[in-house]
């Protein structure tokens, strides 16, 4: 495992419901609301956000917020929808400038075996797990998808390379065949825009 991380998220959208209770660790309890951050396509992206109980309330639907933070993953133990389940973790919520914004940089290392394919309508598309350290041992599993040359060029590593890219938070809906009929399911993932240089080696993020 490297020892380069870095895990920094910038968004800025509208609470689209109030934050109900998540779970609670180290006698802190999280909340948890979706944020929806509109896209320059006119599409949106509904992605979940952590909070601390003490930056509580945020209720207000009519004006935007600003959340700085980490994306996380975390098992999922409840026997349904994906194993991984990912939220952005807010250590800085803030009243928001009225610009939508979604912003991610992510260094780490691949974990799997990058996945080259085409779409349709014949344009390359990659999909990669990149895993991030974080302190004592730990690490976040996110999900990276990578669209034409950068795809190729994304296909070409192999497990146990490092990459460090800039991308965007994004959600995609998806159907899933079950016993009891088709559900609709909600995943999330980073969308890589730009490939960066490896930076200078840094501790783990907390």
């Amino acid at each position: 495992m490297t020892n380069q991380s870095r895990n920094q998220v910038v968004l800025e959208g509208w609470v689209r419901e109030p934050p109900v209770p998540s779970h609670e660790n180290h006698g802190i309890r999280f909340y948890r609301f979706p944020l929806d951050v509109p896209r320059l396509s006119g599409q949106h992206d509904l992605l979940p956000i952590l909070i601390p109980e003490e930056s509580l309330p945020v209720t207000d639907t009519q004006q935007p917020i600003r959340v700085q933070g980490q994306l996380r993953s975390f098992n999922n133990r409840t026997g349904t929808g994906s194993r991984l389940i990912l939220a952005v973790y807010s250590r800085n919520l803030q009243p928001g400038l009225g610009v939508a914004c979604n912003q991610i940089f992510l260094s780490g290392t691949l974990c799997k075996p990058p996945i080259l394919r085409r779409t349709p309508l014949g344009r390359s598309i990659c999909d990669i797990m990149l895993a991030v350290p974080r302190r004592y041992g730990r690490s976040d599993y996110l999900p990276v998808i990578a669209w034409g040359q950068l795809a190729v060029q994304t296909g070409e590593l192999r497990t146990g390379d490092a990459l460090e890219l800039e991308g965007r938070v994004q959600s995609r809906i998806y159907h899933k065949a079950t016993e009891d009929g088709t559900e609709e399911r909600t995943a999330y993932e980073v969308s890589m825009m730009h490939r960066l240089p490896q930076a200078l080696p840094s501790s783990p993020t907390p």
